[in-house]
């Protein structure tokens, strides 16, 4: 198994954490910009976690 990938992974799932985080307090305090934010970062990192396996192909 290579590691080429690995670092695109590790990103990816940062951002989708950040992303769930700021969804979550972007509902809790009614704050739609900020839930939107958070759902542009999770989309982002689950494109990065996908282009990590890809490069592990």
């Amino acid at each position: 198994m290579s590691n080429k990938g690995f670092s695109d992974k590790v990103k990816g799932e940062a951002n989708k954490t950040k992303g769930e985080v700021k969804e979550q307090t972007g509902k809790a305090t009614n704050d739609p910009k900020l839930e939107q934010e958070g759902k542009n970062d999770k989309t982002k990192g689950n494109v990065q976690k996908g282009v990590g396996k890809l490069k592990n192909l």
